[in-house]
């Protein structure tokens, strides 16, 4: 059951990375601009994100086997469509169903293990499940640079997406066998007219943020842009309207009022920011700047992978008085970290041990900050609030991956494609390292919330003093 289980979480994060590698192969194929490209990579984390809350409660209605089951059929199904596509924009839209087949299987998994394991069997199961998260990310880095550059059968990327397939057709035949039936709860209801908002207004404002800049900002953009804040307006306020009725919205701000939470998603936008945006640029730049392999660009990744992933596994061990300062640590690191790698891709080059030093720096600052922060930004939100909570910030790590990809990749397109007098290297290490400078430099803004936040959690734990009958009768009162 818990391999079941695994696989389709191991499937679900691996192509958030694993198309990271393909990008170049598929753009020759296509001819297609580093603006599609943008959207090949982020139309999946759009469509995740977006539907990510809704495809949980379509577990706690119709039951988690039936939705995973269903959540793994249309994974499978749009893998092989993308392995399919004639061009880029079917491939585009395949990615973003295929997004939507992980949002209905992903919420599963963790509700499953924790309703059929108990004790130890639940302990070790969540150990399994935290060694896919951690290895997840290095898995489809090296998976799609050892595709890519095998060239399976003369057809470049696409085994990329069909490797999914023979894992999924796997699946299919056996959860309806191993995974045990579960009655639905009813617990939580869908808030389909939020969604209905919410999808448009993110897709209004990413898709001609991706595209301006390669058609010269044309009028619609800009209207584009400004018909999706109005909807992401007349969202917000339907959703608190929704949760002051006492109904079950989308996303309940309302849990922004918890003391941390607000400093908490503005660190996590950083963090997130800066890292989908560097994920994407600097695999784009080893590759169409340098020239690199897609096998050898995956491998640089394996450094950065080991520290993150030993990083944010054994950062509870360190002495609990350091714990609320290391977001804010891990940020800094992160800054630096992205200073070193622009310093190093300058020149044209690879980089050398300068580049090294700096991705595995980078991993042990993205260790350092992401699993405190998701805890500490919680740490006044009330028992009741926390799948609010949870669901929020979670929505808040995939947006901002996307935020990333657009602004970033816009920045490092727009530079790589200046034309000079200077050479193709030289170019692409000048726009590399403008691009990290800036990427730095957003890094360096989340340390002040980071810092805001480490005292809240600061003086949560500080006990507080006893209060006189009277105050304390009354504070009951109020």
């Amino acid at each position: 059951m818990l391999v079941l289980l695994l696989l389709g979480q191991f499937m679900g994060l691996v192509d958030v990375f694993i198309v990271n590698v393909a990008m170049p192969s598929i753009g020759t194929r296509f001819h297609s601009s580093g603006a599609s490209l943008q959207l090949v990579v982020g139309g999946y984390i759009v469509a995740y994100a977006m539907l990510l809350i809704t495809g949980a409660r379509l577990g706690d209605l119709y039951g988690r086997r039936r939705m995973y089951l269903l959540g793994v059929v249309v994974f499978t199904l749009m893998s092989a469509a993308c392995a399919l596509a004639p061009n880029v924009a079917t491939l585009v839209v395949f990615r973003f169903a295929q997004g939507a087949g992980a949002a209905i299987m992903v919420p599963q998994i963790m509700s499953v293990i924790q309703m059929q394991f108990t004790g130890k069997a639940r302990a070790q199961a969540l150990s399994a499940y935290g060694a896919v998260l951690a290895t997840g990310a290095v898995a489809g880095l090296i998976l799609g640079g050892v595709i890519v550059n095998a060239d399976l059968f003369d057809t470049g990327w696409r085994p990329v997406f069909m490797i999914n397939v023979p894992i999924g057709a796997v699946l299919i035949a056996l959860v309806p066998r191993l995974l045990p039936q579960d009655a639905p709860t009813g617990r939580r209801r869908l808030d389909l007219f939020g969604l209905a908002v919410a999808v448009p207004a993110v897709f209004l404002m990413v898709l001609p943020a991706v595209q301006g800049r390669e058609l010269g900002w044309p009028a619609w953009t800009y209207a584009c842009i400004a018909a999706g804040a109005v909807l992401a307006v007349v969202f917000v306020q339907f959703e608190r309207r929704m949760a002051a009725r006492g109904g079950d919205p989308l996303l309940n701000f309302s849990v922004l009022r918890a003391s941390g939470m607000s400093v908490g998603m503005m660190t996590l936008v950083c963090v997130q920011l800066t890292y989908g945006g560097f994920l994407f640029v600097f695999t784009l730049h080893l590759q169409a700047g340098l020239g690199q392999s897609a096998l050898r660009a995956g491998l640089t990744y394996v450094p950065m992978s080991i520290t993150f992933g030993l990083t944010g596994f054994y950062w509870r061990k360190l002495p609990e008085r350091l714990h609320p300062v290391l977001a804010p640590s891990g940020l800094a690191l992160s800054a630096l970290s992205y200073a070193l790698i622009g310093i190093a891709m300058h020149s044209g080059t690879s980089g050398g041990a300068l580049m090294w030093v700096g991705t595995m720096l980078n991993g042990v600052g993205m260790g350092l900050s992401v699993s405190p922060l998701l805890t500490q930004s919680l740490v006044n939100v009330p028992m009741a609030q926390a799948a609010d909570a949870s669901g929020l910030l979670t929505t808040v790590v995939q947006l901002g991956q996307v935020a990333g990809i657009t602004i970033f990749g816009a920045i490092y397109l727009t530079l790589f494609s200046r034309v000079g007098s200077d050479t193709h290297a030289h170019i692409a290490g000048s726009a590399m390292s403008t691009t990290a400078v800036w990427i730095s430099a957003v890094a360096a803004l989340g340390v002040i919330p980071g810092v805001v936040l480490a005292r809240t959690v600061l003086q949560a734990r500080r006990p507080r003093p006893p209060q006189p009958a009277a105050v304390a009768a009354q504070s009951v009162s109020d």
